[in-house]
């Protein structure tokens, strides 16, 4: 039997486990030919969303007949670099390459390639389809890349590409033959997400209906991880990742071929591949954080270290109601899968979904404690007051000069040995 997991790259449909609310919130869309955006962090599973999609069997399950319909996926990211007449004439393309086996129908479409094509020249596009009962579904993933300007793009242009698109999926008679579903890292109504509002037009993004992807949910990693043996493992990878799609993927891979008949169990192998493997998610998730968020992420983890360190003397609890107080940044970290919270009679606590993730941003903490605050000190002023910043920099200073005391509290793999194969 071939390996079940996929790290690194797309899930296969016939492998795709879960998000079913997210799956059907999405083919009501397509059923009524409207418009749907999947936000979600780095590895979250938005290109496999996409293409469980666009498979014929989750497509006859929400009734809709695989001939009526032509799909064409496509990443904004591989059009190097971004710009609009480089999408519309991607999708084009990508329409005739998909109508092979309608060469009628094709002949129609493909004389449109031969002139400069444009938005409208989808629109006649989508005329032909709608003449044969067919519609497009036009699933387009990495929007984001169309949402930075460049060189060849500006920020004029890009309101005009979008407003086009809009044009297009609401606006026009043809529209009644596209559904169009996006992905994005962040819900397209962020202030920072795209060209500035034009106060007297409707926002380009309204005619989505919005939809984050989120962790996965505790049936969806039993489903997912009932392949490893025994239970108490499974127990731990869930603990380990979090949840986390692409965490999750990579530790069931590399138990996958540990566990294998004829194969002898090594953790120390299994350890030093899943830290190997996961470090380019964590330094992803790490770059696309503002620095206030960096700020955040560290004083949750020096939080944490407080309460597991009995040398550290001091007192970081009203640093910790403090926190509670930016809960629009913590919240989009908590969407983004980066920590979670849980609520007490005493308050809200934030704590990282992932063991490996605190580990990242502990270590990021060790590697720049000599300077961390001077190098950090408006971002950490954004957050606490002066008398707390000091507190914070007299514990980094402390486990700076104490690396071991932090290595034994960031141990994950001791957790994992007693119920590791043997």
């Amino acid at each position: 039997m071939a390996n079940p997991f996929f790290p690194g790259k797309p899930v296969a449909p016939e492998h795709f486990v879960g998000r079913t609310s997210e799956i059907n919130f999405a083919f009501d869309q397509i059923c009524a030919r409207s418009h749907f955006a999947l936000w979600g962090g780095p590895g979250m599973g938005k290109t496999s969303f996409l293409r469980k999609l666009a498979s014929e069997q989750a497509l006859r399950e929400h009734g809709i007949d695989p001939s009526e319909v032509v799909i064409v996926l496509l990443s904004c990211e591989n059009i190097i670099p971004f710009t609009p007449a480089g999408f519309w004439r991607e999708v084009l393309t990508l329409l005739c390459d998909q109508l092979d086996s309608e060469p009628q129908l094709q002949a129609e479409i493909k004389p449109l390639l031969e002139k400069t094509v444009t938005n409208d020249s989808l629109r006649q596009a989508l005329g032909r389809l709608g003449n044969k009962g067919k519609f497009l579904l036009l699933l387009v993933d990495d929007l984001d890349a169309a949402l930075v300007s460049n060189d060849q793009y500006t920020e004029a242009e890009m309101g005009t590409f979008l407003a086009q698109c809009r044009n297009l999926a609401v606006a026009v008679p043809e529209s009644q033959y596209l559904s169009m579903i996006v992905t994005s890292l962040q819900p397209l109504s962020q202030p920072d997400c795209g060209p500035k509002p034009n106060p007297n037009a409707s926002p380009w993004y309204n005619h989505y209906l919005f939809q984050s992807l989120k962790l996965f949910t505790t049936s969806e990693l039993v489903e997912l991880l009932t392949i490893i043996r025994p239970p108490t493992l499974r127990g731990e990878i869930i603990n380990i990742t979090g949840g986390h799609p692409t965490l999750v993927q990579t530790a069931g891979f590399l138990l996958w071929g540990q566990i294998q008949p004829g194969n002898t169990p090594n953790i120390k192998t299994f350890a030093r591949g899943f830290e190997r493997d996961t470090q380019q998610i964590f330094q992803t998730i790490w770059d696309r954080c503002s620095e206030i968020d960096q700020a955040l992420l560290m004083l949750i983890a020096l939080l944490d270290m407080e309460g597991h360190i009995e040398e550290i003397k001091f007192n970081l609890s009203g640093i910790g109601r403090i926190l509670t107080q930016h809960r629009r940044w913590l919240s989009t970290l908590e969407d983004r899968g980066v920590i979670t919270s849980s609520s007490t009679d005493t308050g809200t606590f934030y704590s990282f979904t992932s063991s490996l993730m605190k580990k990242w941003v502990t270590e990021e903490i060790l590697k720049t404690s000599n300077t961390l605050i001077k190098d950090r000190e408006k971002e950490f002023l954004n957050l606490i007051s002066h008398g707390q910043v000091g507190k914070v920099k007299e514990v980094v200073t402390w486990l700076g000069n104490h690396p071991e005391n932090v290595k034994s509290v960031l141990d994950w793999i001791a957790k994992v040995v007693p119920v590791f194969p043997k």
